[in-house]
């Protein structure tokens, strides 16, 4: 497989991998689930903590995808989960009313995916596509792949 194809599979993989977690923790932030609850009440925001994540990871999941807007849907969901593994790191532990850490994996996960998407898509970025992109390198850019 050209590596050009594999980079936009790896990205595609990488990019559900994320849309799938955001979105499916989405049904248990708007629906008020009591872990839900309980973490953004921990945190002090619940409801509109609660809510206004949610609607954030929500655009999130769309713009990843979206081909045009995935480098933002990345973008976007690496600072949300950032600050999802802040709480855990500083208030909320690991371990979630029993979960046995689900939770921060599953935002860890979120954290490696997004970072491998922006590290594959790191051209379409422009300050990034120049700091990164070796002069001797010419291999594809992603958008650039018509394999």
């Amino acid at each position: 497989m050209k590596p050009c194809k594999t980079k936009i599979i790896l990205s595609w993989v990488l990019q559900l991998i994320t849309a799938a977690i955001l979105a499916q923790t989405l049904f248990f932030k708007f629906t008020a689930a009591e872990e839900s609850v309980y973490i953004f009440t921990t945190l002090g925001l619940e409801p509109w903590g609660r809510i206004g994540s949610g609607v954030v990871e929500l655009i999130a999941v769309v713009l990843l995808l979206v081909p045009r807007t995935v480098t933002l849907g990345a973008l976007l969901s690496l600072g949300v989960i950032s600050g999802a593994i802040f709480c855990h790191l500083t208030r909320l532990g690991l371990v979630v009313k029993d979960d046995g850490g689900l939770l921060f994996a599953l935002a860890v996960t979120v954290f490696i995916c997004s970072f491998g998407v922006l590290w594959l898509r790191r051209r379409q970025i422009p300050i990034l596509g120049k700091l990164f992109q070796p002069l001797s390198e010419m291999s594809c850019s992603l958008e650039g792949c018509h394999h």
